[in-house]
């Protein structure tokens, strides 16, 4: 059902020593950080995503990221026209985001609490 999520941290720092604890005995590593963000995963395989925010409240941004798992970029169409649909507001059409991988496909969009939902698949185009 997910593939990964995304949290938004005051300190990341401090949640990334915290997930490291916490989820070590699940096999839970780092993947990959920098100064922004840190992904954690099984090693190679990052699924939980920490993004560091202002301090300012007013400048935080609102909400989490939650990415579904799909079986195919026709099922990512299908979310993202139902969710459009359903009140969703566009947050990034159906496409490649090849700056995350080659075969990254997905769509994005924001539910009415603001959360920003993904669909994705890594199956290239048939």
């Amino acid at each position: 059902m997910f593939d990964h999520i995304g949290l938004r941290v005051q300190d990341l720092a401090r949640s990334v020593r915290f997930y490291e604890a916490l989820l070590a005995p699940l096999g839970v590593v780092v993947c990959m950080s920098d100064d922004t963000y840190a992904g954690l995963g099984q090693p190679g395989e990052p699924k939980l995503w920490l993004h560091a925010v202002s301090a300012d409240a007013a400048l935080a941004p609102r909400g989490v990221h939650v990415a579904f798992a799909a079986a195919n970029r026709a099922a990512v169409k299908g979310f993202y026209e139902a969710g459009l649909r359903a009140g969703a507001k566009d947050n990034g059409e159906p496409g490649v985001r090849a700056d995350y991988s080659p075969d990254y496909y997905a769509a994005f969009l924001i539910d009415p609490d603001g959360n920003n939902v993904e669909a994705v698949c890594y199956a290239p185009e048939a």
